[in-house]
């Protein structure tokens, strides 16, 4: 009885599939991907298991990160060592491939140099309000190639979200200064102007505004003072004055009062909205001989001319 030809074709298929098999290239291939499959299987189960057991947002934050970057380290080692044929010829496989990996991907060395320096040293970490290559904002995410950042003013006025995320290559962190507005001291020092009247009681502004910056801004300055005290133990820096203070200097127009205070780096624009209300309080409620400049401008007319004709 003759064998029908598809079947024929069926065992030639599996014959010719059980060589492939056999070869020892596809064999390794084979055994490569199983590798990865459990390895990044087995990393997506603690991370899952991080977001679920770990409360703290930080901690679980850093958690999840370090566990995706052992997974790809220990990727990275494995392929490698699977490429050269053994652990012994590790080193060869990475020095022949040194070169031209430095050479076509310039920018992704530099950046992955610059997350190593960002895991090891104190540039910036998640949660820091920085300003990196000209956009500031509030450091989410720390990736090994990019920074993410969701920005602050733009066309917004003061410092608040305008709802645009910036991504930045970590290679920033070797080419451009980079300013960090809540690393070690996380207050900045910022002040308000204040035009008053010649003839206004100056002693009597002094006061209303050392009150104000005291029931505004008393709670920062005490806590500032100790983590001040801190940076002066740490760094060769000088002892600054942390609390409020008030000058005044004397212009064509009037005299200007100037309160320099020390703000959370997150509150500018609410604190300086918390000052005004104040002071605008305190000035009409007429408790005091305060009256607030503006500019003013005086209209000269031009002289009569005598013309006369001869």
């Amino acid at each position: 009885m003759p064998v029908p030809i598809s079947l024929l074709a069926r065992a030639d298929v599996l014959a010719q599939l059980s060589s492939w098999a056999e070869t020892p290239w596809i064999r390794q291939l084979v055994g490569v991907a199983a590798t990865l499959v459990v390895l990044f299987a087995a990393i997506s189960l603690l991370r899952s298991l991080a977001r679920r057991r770990i409360k703290d947002v930080d901690t679980r934050y850093r958690t999840q990160k370090g566990l995706l970057f052992v997974g790809y380290l220990f990727a990275a080692i494995y392929l490698l060592a699977e490429a050269s044929g053994s652990l012994s010829g590790l080193t060869v496989a990475i020095g022949a491939a040194g070169a031209g990996i430095a050479f076509a991907l310039q920018e992704v060395v530099v950046s992955v140099a610059g997350f190593l320096a960002l895991a090891t040293g104190s540039f910036y970490k998640v949660g820091d309000r920085v300003s990196l290559g000209g956009i500031r904002g509030d450091v989410i995410d720390i990736g090994i190639i990019r920074t993410t950042l969701m920005e602050c003013g733009g066309w917004v006025n003061g410092d608040l979200y305008n709802g645009r995320i910036v991504r930045l290559a970590n290679s920033f962190v070797f080419k451009e200064p980079v300013y960090n507005y809540s690393a070690d001291f996380k207050f900045l020092w910022d002040e308000i102007t204040l035009p008053v009247k010649f003839g206004s009681d100056y002693d009597a502004v002094r006061n209303m505004l050392e009150r104000v910056a005291e029931a505004v801004v008393g709670e920062y300055t005490r806590s500032a003072e100790e983590t001040w005290q801190h940076m002066v133990r740490t760094y060769r820096i000088e002892d600054a004055r942390v609390a409020p203070m008030v000058t005044m200097i004397a212009n064509d127009n009037w005299a200007e009062f100037t309160l320099r205070y020390v703000v959370d780096c997150k509150a500018r624009r609410s604190t300086k909205d918390a000052l005004f209300t104040r002071i605008l309080s305190e000035v009409e409620s007429g408790s005091h001989r305060i009256e607030l400049a503006s500019a003013t401008f005086e209209l000269v007319g031009a002289p009569k001319l005598d013309v006369r004709v001869g």
